[in-house]
């Protein structure tokens, strides 16, 4: 990721564009960009979202989520993160909204999924993404559909280990590469 123009910018039109670019700089293949707001805007509970038309192609990897505001003192995945949004380019009729926390996480997480009808993808025109959180569940949406909810009772997630009640700052990015 790095903090070029190149990689993020606005388009004129009231736009946020995050861009990866196949170029050489410091030493990679690839450069991309990420925004958050860790340190300037950070919640417990309530509505999450953003409008977003997604990228097509294989390694593209965009995604929308959150992380506890306490990662600091809690190192992933204690402090919690909330995937509103993941893609595989490679895939654009399908996204996922996940979450991740001590017991559950990478391969153990909590996920969700939504595949659009034959023909339909992400990438062909925008969508709002979403989350609605408070102490009791966390539900995920696509402009204003909910297809997945979570509830700590749902997956036996001890008391204590769900930690979804605290403060969480927002992440936009474009990684490139991975398997």
């Amino acid at each position: 990721n790095t903090d070029r123009i190149e990689n993020v910018s606005q388009d004129g039109q009231g736009n946020l564009r995050i861009v990866a670019r196949e170029e050489s700089y410091m030493g990679n293949d690839y450069t991309s960009g990420r925004i958050k707001t860790q340190g300037l805007f950070e919640q417990e509970h309530g509505r999450f979202e953003a409008r977003i038309k997604l990228p097509v192609g294989s390694g593209l990897w965009p995604a929308f989520w959150m992380l506890g505001a306490n990662i600091d003192e809690m190192p992933w995945p204690d402090c919690g993160e909330i995937d509103i949004l993941e893609y595989q380019g490679q895939r654009p009729e399908r996204i996922f909204g996940t979450l991740h926390g001590p017991l559950y996480s990478g391969g153990e997480s909590i996920s969700g999924d939504l595949t659009l009808p034959d023909g339909e993808t992400f990438a062909d025109d925008f969508h709002v993404f979403a989350v609605e959180w408070d102490p009791s569940v966390i539900k995920f949406f696509v402009d204003d559909d909910e297809y997945h909810s979570v509830r700590s009772t749902d997956y036996g997630v001890p008391p204590g280990k769900w930690v979804f009640n605290n403060e969480f700052f927002m992440i936009l990015n474009l990684a490139v590469g991975g398997t």
